[in-house]
């Protein structure tokens, strides 16, 4: 009986419908795993050929056409090595999610995932079949047995595949990143693992994707459930493994970030794959010398390089010196191309051009709009001429709110911070400076958040602390509390009340915002499909 099994974790970025280029990198990692680190068995991520989630690129029988040529293309570079893959594939007109075996030139067997996740993120049971049969191969005498993703947590197909005679769990995965997600995925797989006595290779997907970071984190249990490999998180990779079959193996201590280190890495893969991948050279943004601008800054420069990077201040009759004194410096700083353009002389000309129709009407957030849409203006404006994507810096608790302005600060191709609430800005920020030089100046961190729409204005004037704000949008759109148990939790039933409200009736605004990074398990968009049109708030 062989006592271990040579195996290459391939733990690729790819992107969305880029078939060719997809297939190229495939292709380099085979040949890597086979040439370099001499492995019997190399592991690719769920539906690697066409990356994830392909959505309703499904739907096209030209794309799945050009889709299983790729995989023929694959299979001919296998000659030495077993390669397994996950792919979309249609059989009988049926559409499954499956992993491929490709050996020696051929796919020799294929496995179609059995449980189709449904909730949250996922809507897999919109486009595939879900599977029934176990697949069993073998490679250099070692019986591997298939599995994709979400069927690592159920117990019928991990007991029909160890029935048909698997002595080792293989797992392909899409898995999406989320604090604390990797905690989860590491007490499934030791118990499995431990339980039936058999060792589980997991092989994850790494990269961004739309509103979706992929952390990448593979990993290996041997026979005992200790778990003995783990792949760098975010980082794309083909890694050796020498997988123990029938022994324990050298346990290792799980690798454990900090929450603000692993979120910011998280926020600038996301930035760094959204642009480059959608064919971006860089990126624009306001900073006002405030927190949020801040921080996306230095997310954007730790992204793409500060060569990369533009920003504009624009100032008003409001904007307080101390702002864009804080403002150059950052921008001086992280060495980042800088501007100034005062919005004076636009908010002057929508004025006059509305003071008939506002003749006799009082000044009220109208006059406020105007300001953050005179720079939305500029914003855009320069983004189309530069061809640079503009990033919008809004926070996850002035998203929930509504306390952004539609076609003004929220407007952008991105938003780093939209699933960030304000208190963990604050954080994320702390831990930035912490790496080396003060890049974000101490002052933007200490200084009361305002907007600067009015005269002496602080956010504080129309919400609640933020530390209350934050825990009751937390509470509400996180955990799915009723106002009642909020109430229980402390709070003012007053202030529950409103905030609620405010998030109820702003999903308007939200519909129409730039999609953003996700991290957490109920971030805006995917995640939180809400009616715009609804009377609900009515039955709080």
């Amino acid at each position: 009986m062989k006592q271990t099994l040579k195996v290459s974790i391939a733990q690729i970025n790819v992107c969305v419908g880029d078939l060719s280029g997809n297939t190229e990198k495939i292709i380099t990692a085979i040949a890597k795993a086979r040439d370099e680190q001499q492995a019997s068995l190399v592991v690719f991520p769920e539906l690697i050929i066409t990356g994830y989630p392909p959505e309703d690129l499904l739907l096209r029988p030209r794309f799945l056409e050009r889709v299983e040529q790729a995989l023929q293309e694959i299979s001919l570079i296998t000659k030495g090595i077993t390669a397994i893959l996950g792919v979309p594939r249609l059989i009988d007109n049926k559409l499954y999610n499956q992993s491929v075996v490709l050996q020696n030139g051929e796919i020799t067997a294929t496995y179609s995932k059995h449980h189709l996740p449904n909730y949250r993120v996922f809507d897999e049971k919109r486009y595939f079949n879900a599977g029934s049969e176990t697949c069993v191969i073998d490679v250099a005498g070692v019986k591997i047995g298939l599995l994709v993703c979400e069927d690592v947590w159920k117990e019928q197909p991990i007991q029909a595949t160890l029935k048909s005679g698997a002595e080792v769990l293989c797992v392909i995965n899409a898995s999406p990143f989320r604090l604390h997600k990797t905690q989860e995925r590491q007490t499934i797989l030791q118990r499995q693992s431990s339980q039936n006595h058999c060792p589980i290779i997991y092989c994850n997907l790494v990269g961004g994707q739309d509103e979706l970071i992929f952390d990448g984190q593979s990993l290996a249990y041997d026979n005992t459930g200790q778990q003995i490999f783990q792949a760098p998180i975010f980082e794309s990779g083909v890694y050796p493994l020498n997988l123990p079959v029938k022994t324990a193996g050298q346990a290792i201590a799980p690798i454990k970030h900090s929450e603000n280190k692993t979120i910011y890495n998280a926020l600038v893969l996301a930035v760094r794959d959204y642009v480059q991948k959608n064919g971006f050279h860089g990126v624009i943004l306001g900073l006002s010398g405030g927190i949020d601008s801040a921080l996306t800054l230095a997310i954007a420069v730790d992204a793409l390089g500060a060569e990369n990077v533009e920003a504009v201040m624009m100032p008003f009759r409001y904007t307080a010196d101390i702002s864009i004194t804080d403002a150059r410096k950052q921008a001086e700083t992280m060495g980042v191309k800088y501007r100034e353009i005062p919005i004076e002389p636009m908010f002057d000309a929508f004025m006059n051009a509305l003071s008939d129709e506002f003749d006799g009407l009082q000044r009220d957030t109208t006059e406020e709009n105007i300001q953050a849409r005179s720079r939305g203006i500029l914003l855009m404006a320069m983004s189309n001429k530069l061809g640079k994507m503009l990033l919008a810096t809004g926070n996850k608790s002035e998203m929930s709110v509504g306390y952004a302005t539609l076609y003004g600060d929220m407007a952008g191709g991105f938003a780093p911070l939209k699933d960030v609430l304000k208190m963990r800005v604050y954080a994320l920020s702390r831990y930035r400076n912490s790496l080396g030089e003060e890049v974000i100046p101490d002052r933007v961190i200490t200084r009361p958040p305002s907007a600067e729409l009015a005269p002496d204005q602080k956010d504080a004037d129309s919400l609640p602390p933020y530390p209350v704000l934050d825990d009751i949008l937390q509470r509400f759109i996180e955990q799915y509390e009723c106002v009642e148990d909020i109430v229980a939790a402390g709070y003012e039933e007053e202030t529950v009340r409103r905030v609620v409200n405010m998030v109820l009736l702003n999903e308007y605004k939200r519909r129409q915002s730039a999609p953003g990074a996700r991290i957490t398990k109920r971030a805006f968009g995917k995640d939180r499909r809400y009616p715009i049109t609804s009377a609900y708030r009515k039955e709080l």
